[in-house]
């Protein structure tokens, strides 16, 4: 078989057990929690803050911002929640979400293997239905990390690819390139965590220098940011023949990524420095998938700092995009 077929199909393999396993492992932590994680998101979103660490723990327990989004949409549409709470539930699923890449920069290539028979075992041997759902949901962990280490293993011959290595230098020197590439690669793929590990994988490949990375952090943070826009249309296309406020509760969630990805991208210089002081220190080939990790957590953690205080003039602002409807005469 040709080459560049086989790396082809190792990296599109490698992404359909990485998708697999993530979608598994959240709809699996779902049934497992129950209704109950439905009726704790309904009752602790009072106030901003409470919403805000409430859908921060619900991300983090389903590993999908999309997930919870997607829920807080329903709850809306269904007349549970309103506005104000909604918004701010998104905001800490953005948080919590970011999980999800810092456990995809820990090294397990090691135990994938215990990981998916643990899960296997729990899954066939349990009696109770949240047991089974739990083995599942450990199946599925391991799964994720599989198809990970099936992309890094055909991103090898990838990366000594001149093409390939031309197309990253492009991207590092133009950092509006790899904004328009992050967004594009989320829209296809429907799960920015998918495009975040394949950001961090690629990020991992030596240079021509046989060194320091091919894509360099100031050359991945665009990317990410652009992941980070990629990723709302999930919730528009959830809201889609919703209710008006379920919309506004998407437009919410387009808000908060655009406007921390282009100020962001505004100050990279600051932002890439600041990532490398917060992230450990070595090779950059080592600690690159960290630093694109921390990345992703400071920066809608940051986000989410500066827009909860602000959540009554989001709420405003998402209600001017999404107007009443005019009465007609």
């Amino acid at each position: 078989m040709n080459e560049g077929i086989r790396t082809l199909f190792g990296l599109a393999g490698g992404l359909a057990l990485f998708l697999f396993g993530m979608d598994n492992m959240s709809r699996a932590l779902q049934q497992a929690a129950g209704e109950g994680l439905k009726k704790f998101l309904r009752e602790v979103t009072r106030n901003p803050l409470t919403g805000a660490l409430a859908g921060m723990v619900v991300t983090a327990i389903l590993q999908s911002s999309s997930a919870t989004t997607v829920m807080v949409i329903g709850f809306v549409s269904a007349g549970l929640m309103e506005l104000p709470q909604a918004v701010a539930v998104v905001f800490g699923a953005n948080v919590g979400t970011t999980m999800t890449a810092q456990l995809l920069a820990f090294r397990l290539a090691d135990w994938v293997f215990p990981i998916l028979f643990a899960g296997t075992i729990l899954f066939l041997t349990a009696k109770q239905e949240r047991l089974r759902q739990t083995g599942l949901a450990v199946f599925s962990f391991g799964l994720l990390f599989d198809g990970i280490e099936v992309m890094s293993g055909a991103m090898g011959p990838l990366a000594e690819s001149p093409v390939f290595r031309h197309w990253m230098e492009q991207v590092r020197d133009a950092p509006l390139l790899g904004l328009l590439l992050g967004i594009g690669m989320t829209l296809v793929v429907q799960s920015s965590s998918a495009t975040i590990a394949v950001l961090q994988r690629t990020a991992q490949q030596v240079g021509p220098d046989g060194i320091h990375s091919v894509l360099g952090l100031a050359g991945a943070l665009p990317v990410l940011l652009g992941d980070n826009i990629g990723t709302t249309i999930t919730a528009v296309l959830a809201a889609v023949g919703q209710s008006r406020d379920a919309k506004r509760t998407a437009a919410a969630h387009c808000c908060f990524n655009l406007s921390g990805s282009v100020v962001c991208l505004c100050i990279l210089p600051w932002l890439t420095e600041a990532v490398e002081r917060l992230s450990p220190q070595g090779p950059e080939l080592e600690v690159i998938a960290r630093q694109i990790a921390n990345a992703h957590t400071l920066f809608n953690l940051v986000c989410t700092l500066v827009w909860l205080p602000l959540t009554p003039i989001m709420v405003k602002l998402v209600c001017k995009l999404v107007p009443e409807p005019s009465k007609s005469s």
